[in-house]
């Protein structure tokens, strides 16, 4: 009897590490999701952002079960996955800032979706490269790899 509780202790500690979440993001412009862990499964989409992050729910040999920042799932081959830190704007008409503080001077207004380049993070600000701007966000507002 003692046995069996162990080994459902065990069970029950080993599912739980392997079920972490971690986000990644997309290495190539274009990365097919598909249905199932195997190239044999139908694509269900198509990916044509670089750096569009993507959170990893599961893993099944070389392919990993991901959701997006749409809720989209799917399988993607790891190879088509990279740790470049990126993130999306999740609340419209956020601004850039200067400095990491709300008192200094703002320089652009993002829109819900854009994706943001990430260079650091401090417990409440990360600092963003958006096409040719950089600067300071809320990490509040941000969906990806931080």
């Amino acid at each position: 009897m003692q046995k069996i509780v162990y080994i459902i202790l065990f069970s029950l500690t080993f599912a739980n590490l392997t079920a972490e979440e971690y986000f990644l993001t997309l290495r190539n412009d274009k990365v097919n999701l598909r249905q199932g862990p195997s190239f044999e499964y139908p694509i269900k989409l198509f990916y044509k952002k670089k750096f569009l992050p993507v959170l990893v729910q599961d893993k099944f040999e070389n392919f990993r079960k991901i959701r997006d920042h749409e809720n989209n799932t799917g399988w993607i081959h790891v190879s088509q996955l990279s740790k470049k830190k990126a993130a999306i704007v999740i609340d419209d008409d956020q601004l850039i800032f200067n400095k990491p503080s709300i008192y200094s001077k703002p320089s652009v207004i993002l829109k819900k979706g854009r994706l943001c380049k990430i260079f650091k993070c401090t417990d409440s600000w990360c600092k963003v490269k958006v096409s040719n701007y950089k600067g300071w966000i809320k990490k509040d507002s941000l969906w990806g790899l931080l």
